[in-house]
């Protein structure tokens, strides 16, 4: 570890610098109608490197402290994110995966090769009753990926059976003979998974037509409501998105979305933890880029769906770099620095400000696999700035959205002009108001003053996240390079609220 980067940051530790820029946010707070969607910070866990196995789960018999077979610390550090929705089996996987491979005994269970990820064997040892019994045990929704690609309408109609049906049908004495009575809850059907590419390379107009058969036999069992996700677009293909609109509309509840902030200006995906200022304003404007593709896909949804029945579901973002030097090639293992905290706080930020058609988006992925919010080593565990930021966003959920308006300086990647601070605003049931916020210039220091309309202030809380530079990252050996801490540079005044962010760091502030 390079002597830059800091062991642990501190409140004290923040000094400001010389040139510091003024900044001005209008908060509406007497304006907000829409309801965040909790959803919106879901995960992914695709079978894909050591995501599962090894992140997640260690099984029963394992040195490593579990309970049930699920890593403690890694079960642990979910909890406290209060993750809301939690997508598996993929992802690519999920059109190869015949969920009767992985239920029953686990020394019956077939073998199977990851052919999208590796080519390594897969034990099935963990399957549907473990992927349940974990949502059931963190409080948290199940979204499943079905198999279109290379499954049949019988198999996803007796998985859907199997997981939810309580009466004395074949899939339901199955399930009662593999130890669970009782169904699950299931309720986000993703019926296929990039249809156009890995998930079968199909045209929009032949995945309309399979999506309406293959939904069709999901049925609702015993009381249990679907939700049913149709394979969406990848970033600009609105093609895709208009045809399914058009041929499918209202017969389904959600229509997703892909979008990776990836293959960087220098014309490959680059390192996650070696990169200058360059790669960096690059990355911020393709993370931001996100905002035009999801108004363009929104307009499209609008022109078929006026009165916004069906959800847009962000199901795969975040960052995407070269796999880490001497990892497995196809295992996507990669680092996680201040810089990939920006991608996650900025996208958050986004997402938040279209309640009305955002109903959900999911990270990509949960552990060891791409943006990750937790890296495991054996017996070792770290939490990565992005898992910060979702602890630092997650008050956010289920919270009214406040528009809100920004004056600030830009900053400018080649001839991309975009603001130097990107914020968002919520009142939650208790009438508090969050704010997070980002100072995405590296070198300037922002003080801003918070115009909170009608809105008055009592006192105001706040915690930070930065690090000495924006290539700081945790490791094994040293876990708490970058951290958060309190904040306290906040001055407040009636309905008036005066803050100085530091260069390159993420707020989070709370008002009571």
């Amino acid at each position: 570890m390079k002597n830059t980067l800091l062991s642990i940051f501190l409140l004290g530790s923040i000094t400001l610098s010389a040139q510091t820029s003024t900044s001005k946010i209008t908060i509406h707070a007497d304006q907000g109608k829409d309801i965040i969607s909790k959803e919106i910070y879901g995960q992914f866990a695709e079978h894909l490197g050591t995501c599962i196995y090894g992140g997640i789960w260690v099984g029963e018999n394992s040195s490593i402290p579990n309970i049930k077979g699920y890593r403690t610390d890694v079960f642990n550090a979910l909890k406290e994110l209060q993750i809301p929705v939690l997508r598996w089996p993929g992802g690519c996987f999920a059109d190869e995966y015949h969920w009767m491979d992985g239920i029953g005994p686990k020394e019956k269970r077939p073998k199977m090769v990851n052919n999208n990820w590796g080519g390594v064997v897969e034990n099935n040892s963990f399957g549907t009753n473990e992927f349940f019994n974990l949502c059931e045990m963190l409080g948290t929704e199940p979204y499943l990926s079905g198999n279109v690609g290379s499954g049949t309408v019988e198999e996803m109609a007796k998985w859907v059976e199997y997981i939810t049906s309580a009466g004395d049908s074949p899939m339901a004495r199955l399930r009662r003979q593999n130890g669970r009575e009782n169904p699950w809850h299931l309720k986000y059907m993703g019926v296929g998974n990039e249809s156009w590419g890995c998930g079968g390379n199909m045209t929009p107009n032949y995945y309309s037509d399979l999506y309406r058969r293959y939904s069709t036999y999901c049925r609702d069992y015993d009381g249990n409501k679907l939700y049913k996700i149709a394979s969406g677009a990848s970033d600009y293909h609105y093609k895709w998105t208009e045809t399914l609109m058009s041929n499918v509309g209202n017969r389904m509840d959600g229509l997703s979305l892909h979008y990776y902030t990836c293959k960087g200006w220098r014309g490959s995906k680059g390192s996650a933890t070696k990169f200058d200022k360059d790669d960096y304003l690059w990355t911020m404007t393709k993370c931001l880029e996100i905002e035009d593709v999801i108004k363009k896909h929104i307009s499209i949804m609008d022109k078929y769906d006026p009165q916004r029945k069906v959800g847009l579901m962000v199901d795969e973002w975040g960052t995407w770099w070269d796999q880490e030097p001497g990892s497995h090639p196809g295992f996507l293992y990669q680092q996680n620095t201040m810089r990939d905290a920006f991608v996650a706080a900025l996208s958050l930020n986004i997402f938040n400000k279209y309640p009305e058609r955002i109903k959900m988006a999911n990270i990509a992925q949960v552990v060891n696999v791409l943006q990750a919010m937790i890296l495991t080593n054996d017996s070792k565990v770290v939490l990565t700035p992005t898992y910060h930021i979702f602890n630092m966003y997650k008050v956010h959920m289920g919270a009214t959205y406040l528009p809100i308006d920004i004056q600030c300086d830009s900053l400018a990647w080649k001839d991309k002009k975009f603001a130097a601070i990107n914020a968002s605003a919520s009142k939650d049931v208790n009438n508090k108001i969050h704010i997070t916020l980002a100072n995405i210039d590296t070198d300037k220091d922002q003080k801003i003053e918070i115009d909170l309309g009608t809105a008055k202030i009592s006192k105001a809380t706040g915690t930070i996240l930065t690090a000495k530079t924006i290539d700081a990252y945790n490791t094994f050996d040293s876990p708490n390079v970058v951290v958060p801490a309190v904040f306290k540079e906040t001055k407040a005044v009636k309905n008036i609220l005066t803050i100085t962010v530091p260069a390159k760091a993420i707020v989070s502030l709370e008002l009571i």
